[in-house]
């Protein structure tokens, strides 16, 4: 953690912050050891990012920070001014699925659904980045997200779908 992140810490103050998400600009106030989970759910009120282990083991709580993908229980809100922000609730348009949110729907890679938002935001932040992917990026992309019904087999499938789609 740098000098001025632990003064924040140790302060806990409220700071205004201004970023976008979503596409929408925002300013809120935020304590400083508030995290970007805390503030994309309990103050913003998008709650499809999952809070999971809460120390960035599980991959639930993944958003994308100017273009990357993040663990969003691992960084403070106070990082997030200035910042780009996508939330699962900001993928897909209207009511219309993105390509990877449709394949893991027909490759059955959701089940209970809890991790389903992680796994997507790391495949989106994958296919902007690289549009056909190989299968090690894919799995490099998944590492580090813990599903317990499905297995990975069904995940690394709407991938691929995916990227075959893409290709096309």
């Amino acid at each position: 953690m740098s000098g001025a992140l632990r003064r924040l810490w140790k302060d806990n103050m409220e700071h205004r912050i201004s970023f976008k998400i979503n596409g929408e600009q925002k300013t809120i106030s935020v304590s400083s050891h508030s995290t970007l989970l805390e503030m994309i759910r309990d103050q913003l009120h998008l709650t499809g990012s999952k809070v999971g282990c809460a120390n960035g083991e599980c991959g639930a709580c993944t958003i994308i920070m100017d273009g990357e993908p993040v663990r969003a229980c691992l960084i403070l809100a106070v990082e997030a001014d200035g910042r780009e922000l996508t939330t699962i609730e900001g993928v897909s348009k209207g009511n219309d699925l993105t390509d990877l949110q449709k394949a893991f729907v027909e490759e059955g890679a959701v089940q209970c659904g809890f991790c389903t938002p992680g796994f997507v935001m790391a495949g989106e932040a994958l296919l902007k980045r690289k549009s056909d992917p190989s299968d090690n990026d894919i799995k490099e992309s998944l590492g580090g997200h813990v599903c317990r019904c499905t297995g990975y087999e069904a995940i690394f499938s709407a991938f691929k779908k995916v990227s075959k789609k893409k290709r096309r």
